[in-house]
């Protein structure tokens, strides 16, 4: 006789609590923005004990990032990998097309900002999201670079780190710094001109 194993009940409550505080979490950083937001608010929102977000998370930028990580989870690689239809200029403007949709969605823009910010001051979280976001993002973007290298859409020699900046930085940019708006109309217009080059073509 197969015996079913469960989860125990201690395992469960500490799960469904985890998921509380981070949608507490992120609740609070769009209702209040991240200066007010508090480690005693995010607790008194999920409903939990402050010493129990502290002996799972160091600081409330620690919270805010499992959080934003949570809206991702079970994405499997396969569906994370960007679009290779063979038109690398298509596919490269409706992965930025989405990443502006991203970007001006408030679940997303101001944590996100707020991470940014946060990240400038601590060390030890700017590790963490370039080893559990940022690097991992980055590769997945590379793949698609190096694909369209080997189809001879992009020169073999490219530094692909260079690239990625040219194609995504200019909308971080403007995002992060409100410089301007953030629309899938200047999405299209840096994928083309990265593309393109700044060089004028021959006539």
């Amino acid at each position: 006789m197969t015996t079913q194993r469960r989860t125990p009940q201690s395992a469960r409550r500490s799960q469904a609590t985890r998921h509380a505080i981070l949608t507490a979490a992120l609740e609070l950083a769009g209702e209040v923005g991240y200066a007010r937001l508090s480690i005693e608010g995010i607790a008194a929102r999920a409903g939990a004990g402050k010493q129990t977000i502290y002996r799972w998370w160091p600081s409330k930028g620690a919270v805010l990032f499992d959080a934003l990580l949570m809206l991702n989870e079970g994405q499997d690689e396969q569906s994370a990998e960007l679009p290779d239809t063979g038109d690398l200029e298509a596919d490269l403007k409706v992965v930025l097309q989405a990443t502006v949709a991203e970007l001006n969605d408030p679940r997303y823009s101001e944590p996100m900002r707020a991470l940014a910010i946060e990240m400038l001051v601590d060390a030890d979280l700017a590790a963490e999201f370039t080893e559990r976001l940022d690097e991992p993002v980055k590769e997945l973007k590379r793949r698609r670079l190096r694909s369209a290298q080997r189809a001879g859409q992009l020169a073999p020699d490219m530094d692909l780190d260079v690239a990625l900046e040219m194609l995504w930085g200019p909308l971080r940019s403007r995002w992060l710094n409100r410089d301007g708006p953030l629309t899938t109309e200047f999405a299209d217009t840096v994928v083309e001109t990265a593309l393109n080059g700044l060089r004028p073509r021959p006539s």
